[in-house]
């Protein structure tokens, strides 16, 4: 059902360009493209610009790292489209104006071609391999029959209960007794163990040194996570303590620092690499030729080529004591042939459960990290939502196999003001604020809790162009309650200076106006490098000193839309260490029972006050 939608939405968006001349979320029309060129990294490349006579939507999905496609239509002819064959990746994205990557130096000659009779246009294209990959993996969990793998698959899925091992219980100086207790669940667990790590309870940290202790016991481990960001991080993290990791995964996506360590550049350095490159070359020179006795020649060296590659790409597997890369990733090919002990999957609660069998079909146990009260994975087809496509497998073996899990219970990033609304609804109250966090403020006059109340204001929410909510009033409201803020601060230059921000809205539109805004704003100016502004999914595993929360709805019916969503309004309000501000109007959200008691919460433990109309 998914796949569909993608589909659908993929043929919409793209005719909805081309009918109305308009840039969407995911289509550019018309386009013009340059000739192609090499980068830095030997890639052919080329540039796109968007000239159309509108703006790029506020709303605009293109990243660096997506796939697109490109597509052409008659110029008196808008009806009739014409995908161009080949995928093309964003490199780098500016305004109107992006690099992508294209399959050959060939490509944007076709496209110039093309554009002389027809007009081109660019959409964000759709990863049929991530699903033929999940398809395969479901099929393959069901099928496979042997003895060791049908145990873990009815212990993760079935009424088998997990075991564990017998091992002395282990101390590590730097966590603490709930950390602690997890790494040493996850050393004594035969099959699966979780770790429900809720927003600053220092879940990676335990990860980390989980992974760590797991490499001293076996001879290498798999990390994988749904999101590129997400493998970077920890592989990030483990890089720091000494470990070899091998970053498997499209350059293209990977984080520049981790570039070194990933497979393609290891492969590029080998000692083997300039014997293969220059065999690789003789090869296309014998073809070329007009030689009769080129096919026995071809062979040898083709065997020279395939013995080549193996050696490279066995060196470079054994040198690694773990191999990150995405849950999807994980069906790379280059670890078609290895097998792993364990599989430890990070922010496994964002991931499908069919992109979580595809690595775990690669180990023999697996280690889940995250906390499925937080965001959920994206899922765009609500009826596919309704089905239960977004109920983590993570989220079930928390339900049905509470003795796998470990809860890590001290956050060390919020007042405790901050976090003890989020602590009784979502974690049953077991959270526990750090001393050195506690109490913490950025100033002796400052409250952790302010809520500014729009009901009397008369603002009025309205539908973007992309069906996205925003609110343009209270984005000015907002803004201008930073400013007033910031203006306080500077009574201490060191204050503004050591200060981070950030703006939250649960909708696109709304952050799109936010930051055009606040470009223009000259007080924002002197804070502009320490403030984001960004989605709730935008903010997901970052924190900041101060967070404001635009809430957009304003209605007498209280429908409030998206923000049933709780596990993104609990990600929203424990981003903040040190202050939370929310706008929003109170009659609208406090027609449902969580804004009604979050709100009674603000008046009991913190400031409301009532906007001016």
């Amino acid at each position: 059902m998914e796949r569909d939608y993608d589909r659908r939405t993929f043929e919409l968006s793209m005719r909805a360009a081309v009918a109305s001349h308009y840039n969407t979320e995911s289509s550019w029309f018309p386009i013009h493209t340059s000739i192609g060129f090499y980068n830095a990294l030997n890639q052919a490349v080329m540039e796109v610009e968007y000239t159309g006579g509108f703006g790029i939507s506020i709303d605009c999905a293109f990243e660096p790292g997506k796939s697109v496609s490109f597509f052409y239509t008659e110029k008196d002819k808008r009806d009739s489209l014409t995908m161009v064959p080949g995928s093309c990746f964003i490199q780098r994205i500016d305004q109107k104006r992006m690099i992508v990557s294209v399959p050959d130096i060939t490509f944007p000659t076709l496209l110039a071609r093309l554009a002389e009779k027809h007009e081109l246009g660019m959409q964000l294209g759709i990863d049929e391999t991530t699903y033929d990959v999940m398809e395969s993996a479901l099929q393959r969990a069901m099928d496979r029959d042997g003895e060791k793998w049908v145990h873990l698959r009815d212990t993760l899925i079935g009424i088998l209960k997990p075991q564990s091992r017998e091992l002395p219980p282990f101390r590590f100086n730097n966590l603490n007794d709930s950390q602690n207790e997890a790494v040493n669940r996850i050393l004594r667990a035969r099959e699966v163990a979780v770790v429900h790590g809720p927003p600053g309870t220092g879940k990676t940290t335990t990860l980390v040194e989980a992974i760590i202790e797991t490499t001293r016991r076996e001879p290498q481990v798999l990390v994988c996570a749904p999101s590129n960001a997400a493998v970077d991080w920890i592989s990030e993290q483990l890089l720091n303590r000494g470990i070899n990791v091998l970053r498997v995964g499209n350059p293209l996506r990977i984080n520049k620092p981790l570039l070194e360590c990933s497979y393609e550049h290891r492969y590029s350095v080998h000692p083997d690499y300039s014997d293969l490159w220059a065999i690789r070359k003789l090869i296309r020179e014998i073809h070329q030729s007009k030689t009769t006795d080129k096919h026995h020649r071809l062979q040898s060296l083709h065997r020279r080529v395939e013995e080549l590659e193996e050696r490279i790409r066995e060196d470079i597997m054994q040198e690694a004591e773990v191999i990150t890369c995405t849950l999807i990733g994980s069906a790379n090919p280059v670890l078609s042939s290895r097998h792993f002990g364990t599989v430890f999957i990070d922010e496994a609660s964002q991931a499908l459960e069919a992109a979580c069998w595809t690595a775990i079909l690669k180990a023999d146990r697996v280690v889940f990290a995250g906390d499925h009260q937080q965001l959920p994975p994206t899922i765009k087809c609500m009826e596919a939502t309704k089905g239960g496509l977004d109920k983590t497998l993570m989220q079930k073996i928390v339900e049905e196999k509470p003795v796998a899990v470990t809860l890590l219970n001290i956050q060390y990033r919020m007042n405790e003001q901050i976090m003890n609304f989020s602590s009784r609804w979502f974690y049953e109250g077991k959270l526990i604020a750090a001393p050195e966090v506690a109490h913490r403020t950025l100033a002796p006059w400052d409250a952790p809790l302010v809520w500014v109340d729009t009901s009397r204001s008369q603002f009025s929410e309205r539908v973007s162009a992309s069906q996205s909510r925003l609110n343009r009033n209270e984005a000015n409201l907002l803004l201008n309650i930073l400013k007033s803020y910031v203006r306080q601060l500077f009574v201490d230059s060191n204050l503004v200076e050591s200060t981070t921000f950030g703006i939250i809205s649960p909708y696109k539109a709304q952050v799109g106006i936010l930051r055009r805004m606040a470009a223009k704003s000259r007080t924002l100016s002197t804070i502009r490098n320490h403030l984001s502004i960004n989605t709730v999914d935008g903010f997901q595993g970052q924190e900041r000193d101060i967070i404001l929360i635009s809430m957009v709805r304003d209605n007498e019916q209280g429908n409030i839309g998206f923000l049933k969503d709780l596990r993104r309004m609990n990600v929203a309000i424990t981003r903040a260490r040190l202050k939370l501000i929310i706008v929003g109007n109170c009659d609208t959200l406090s027609k449902t029972t969580f804004y009604q008691e979050l709100i009674q919460y603000f008046y009991e433990n913190g400031i409301v006050t009532q906007a001016e109309p």
